[in-house]
């Protein structure tokens, strides 16, 4: 992907996530990492439905602000990501089911619904710390070796995958497989999988 394609696809992703409300207004974050290492991001305080190619801004993966425009200070939480995994994307979303789970300290539970493991794997639960804080992307580091999407807790969730595209498909399902683990809990809760599909999901 070229850069010009890539900082297309952020505004594309961008919109995207502010059309199904997992994002309003200025929240939220969209990132890619370019085959030269550097780092395409969504701008401060910019409306993530307006975006336009121009307004990416752009950071070397130590930070250094390259232009035109500088990034959200929680690119520190992105380039974490990117320093200790080879996510070439990270989506980072205030998904409002999602984002509810996050807030009761629960995760998104295992084993009970194929679409969850199939496209999410593994959801983990990070501490809460403080947004756009270098100990926000340190509190992911102990769970990125097992998890490609990480509730924030009291906060959101981030979405992490080998493009943006993948990263934005990850960020959607969490949020429509939250919706549907709270619908069942107000018929008496999701039941496990029979043995028979977790043998099935195991062969994923």
């Amino acid at each position: 992907m070229t850069e010009r394609d890539a900082r297309e696809r952020i505004c594309e992703v961008s919109k995207d996530l502010w059309d199904r409300g997992l994002i309003g207004a200025a929240e939220g974050n969209v990132t890619c990492r370019l085959d030269d290492g550097r780092v395409l991001a969504t701008p401060t305080g910019a409306i993530k439905g307006k975006l336009s190619a121009q307004d990416i801004a752009c950071v070397s993966l130590d930070g250094e602000c390259l232009g035109p425009e500088c990034p959200s200070s929680e690119i520190k939480m992105h380039l974490s990501i990117y320093h200790h995994t080879p996510a070439r994307a990270v989506v980072h979303a205030h998904p409002p089911a999602a984002t509810a789970f996050a807030l009761a300290g629960k995760t998104i539970p295992s084993r009970t619904l194929p679409e969850a493991d199939m496209v999410l794997g593994e959801v983990a639960l990070a501490p809460f710390e403080i947004p756009g804080t270098a100990d926000m992307g340190e509190a992911l580091v102990p769970f990125l070796p097992r998890s490609a999407v990480i509730l924030l807790g009291s906060h959101g969730a981030v979405a992490i995958a080998k493009s943006l595209t993948e990263a934005y498909i990850r960020m959607e399902t969490l949020e429509r497989v939250a919706r549907t683990f709270l619908l069942a809990d107000r018929l008496g809760g999701a039941q496990k999988l029979p043995e028979k599909g977790v043998r099935w999901l195991s062969d994923f």
